[in-house]
């Protein structure tokens, strides 16, 4: 037999499911839920944090408890890759059109608000390791984050790496203000003569730290998926290494994989 607090959650739960409660609403204060329900507060307060682990309301400080709206999902598919390089070439009104952002979420650019930040480091063992190039060799770090107009929360959080020198006959790829780049990173690398010939992804699942779960608003208990993206040149050079952080609550990772006939 349910305990107070889930028949409690259970009726608010059918309640926004059904749409007597819609997104953005505010529920009734505890004080009204525990008088409804003939409950104590304690109780009820158990109930709103079931529905808070499970994504349905968000608590607003300040301000009580709300039915959480959906937010944009994202289906990213490693198709993308060869999209992105059949328009690194192409006119740049063209590139301008849309990106791959859009091309994953059903968006319009107009929809989006994009972020750009540079900053020089060094490689560090791990990067080093990634590049095949010395510890402390020169890289630009990228980080990039883009988000849905009507939403607070990006859709992932990126951190892209360039070998300083292998970019440093365009100067444009240096400065922050270019960006968003028309046709993304393989249309930048086009730029200086770089072709990209494969790309490599891991993706594993974890936990958020503490500023990854308040950038990205997550509800209690998501996990993040982290994929590491390696592009690799057309001379076997690793010439772009990328950190993506992605919502585990709504991202979806498609993967196809062409046969060859027999």
């Amino acid at each position: 037999m349910a305990v107070a607090y889930e028949q409690i959650a259970d009726q608010l739960r059918w309640s926004i499911r059904a749409g007597r409660l819609r997104p953005g609403d505010r529920l009734p204060a505890e004080s009204k839920l525990a008088e409804e329900f003939r409950r104590s507060v304690p109780t009820v307060r158990d109930a709103l944090r079931v529905l808070r682990d499970e994504g349905l309301i968000e608590k607003q400080h300040g301000r009580g408890n709300f039915v959480r709206r959906a937010r944009t999902t994202t289906v990213r598919t490693n198709l993308r890759h060869q999209w992105e390089k059949n328009r690194a070439r192409r006119p740049l009104e063209e590139r301008a059109r849309t990106g791959a952002t859009e091309h994953e979420t059903g968006l319009q650019v107009d929809d989006l608000i994009f972020h750009a930040a540079y900053r020089e480091t060094t490689a560090d063992q791990d990067l080093a390791a990634a590049f095949g190039l010395p510890e402390g060799t020169p890289l630009l770090a990228r980080s990039y984050r883009t988000r849905c107009a009507a939403e607070s929360a990006p859709f992932s959080l990126v951190t892209s790496y360039l070998v300083h020198d292998l970019i440093a006959a365009n100067p444009d790829l240096l400065d922050p203000a270019n960006e968003p780049w028309p046709g993304g990173s393989q249309a930048q690398l086009c730029t200086v003569g770089i072709e990209v010939d494969r790309i490599e992804e891991r993706v594993t699942a974890r936990p958020p730290t503490p500023e990854e779960a308040a950038e990205l608003e997550l509800p209690p208990g998501t996990s993040v998926l982290v994929l590491r993206k390696t592009s690799i040149d057309i001379q076997d050079r690793a010439v772009d290494v990328s950190h993506v952080v992605l919502p585990g609550d709504r991202t979806e990772m498609l993967f196809t994989t062409p046969l060859e006939r027999w």
